[in-house]
């Protein structure tokens, strides 16, 4: 008689409305805390992004078991939110809402991670980081070493700052882009556009001077890279087309000697220039002509940064703006 096959019963998994939202963040919390081991800092935002997310579901007479809070019901939350906070605590919310469900779905107490189906409130582009003036100069009047390399570094320094180039536009230059009566210099930028910049007297010498030893570098170590290299402005050690890394890595050398303590890119002095100009008086239209920016939008972002030095400006001149003393 053939033996009769018994039947597997699976053991349900625990009923996900079961599961309170207080109990769901205990065991959350538990889990970052100890499992994951994240700092008391962090552990404690979470709880508050979460507590405020159960407060509103609450205060709106809406469910608060995990698995029955719909999207709808996180929409009406940032919604919520919104009047009374900025995108990016928004998105913050949002991210922890999403890591609770994300381990909840783990655990097999929800069948859905509602975070996901939520897009993420669009955060506003960085605002560009700019030397100020004081920091520009410490920076183009650095001792450096003497020789080709060092008269090379100072051109490619003036040039960045003084005619606001992209690294991979200044890299690019060939001698014939220069026109040293004019003092201006022609770029192909993004999209192979091309546009004339101007550039100042300083930059003008730092180039005239590099360029009456520029040969010492081409030298006869050129080889296979000299025919390409024959017409690029700045050369490197071996006779080459000076690549962007590698004049990232000369202005590392340089911020070595200059006294200033904070992180420098060639992107960051093209901030400055952009920056400095529009301090100066500029139109935005010009600028974003120099800068080869396709957009305006793009152009403008620079205008937030200078009102934040014109409110610096105002604060310390005007007989109205605060006392840094407390006074009345």
């Amino acid at each position: 008689m053939p033996r009769r096959k018994r039947k597997r019963v699976l053991q349900a998994a625990p009923s996900a409305s079961a599961l309170g939202f207080d109990e769901a963040l205990v065991l959350f919390l538990d889990s970052i805390e100890h499992e994951r081991r994240l700092s008391p800092r962090t552990v404690i935002a979470y709880r508050h992004d979460l507590e405020d997310f159960l407060r509103f579901l609450r205060e709106g007479g809406r469910s608060t078991a995990p698995d029955a809070i719909e999207a709808h019901d996180l929409r009406a939350y940032l919604a919520e939110l919104h009047p009374r906070t900025g995108p990016r605590t928004r998105a913050r919310r949002l991210a922890a809402i999403r890591s609770f469900y994300r381990f909840l779905l783990r655990r097999r107490r929800v069948k859905k991670n509602v975070g996901e189906l939520v897009a993420s409130p669009k955060l506003p582009s960085p605002l560009p980081r700019a030397l100020n003036v004081d920091e520009v100069f410490r920076l183009l009047e650095a001792p450096g070493r003497p020789g080709p390399r060092a008269l090379r570094d100072q051109a490619m320094l003036e040039m960045l700052y003084g005619a606001g180039l992209r690294a991979s536009e200044l890299v690019s230059l060939n001698l014939e882009s220069i026109d040293f009566a004019r003092k201006v210099v022609r770029v192909v930028g993004k999209g192979q556009k091309e546009r004339i910049v101007p550039f100042g007297g300083k930059a003008l010498a730092a180039l005239e001077a590099y360029l009456l030893v520029r040969s010492d570098l081409l030298g006869p170590r050129s080889g296979a890279d000299g025919q390409r290299a024959e017409n690029a402005v700045f050369l490197n050690a071996r006779g080459g087309r000076l690549s962007v890394r590698g004049l990232a890595k000369r202005l590392g050398a340089r911020l070595e000697e200059a006294p200033i303590e904070r992180r420098v890119t060639p992107h960051v002095l093209r901030h400055s220039f952009a920056t400095h100009l529009l301090d100066g008086g500029a139109d935005l239209r010009s600028i974003q002509a120099m800068l080869g920016h396709s957009s305006l939008g793009t152009t403008q972002r620079y205008t937030s940064v200078s009102v934040e030095h014109l409110r610096d400006v105002y604060q310390s001149a005007h007989p109205l703006g605060d006392d840094p003393e407390g006074g009345s």
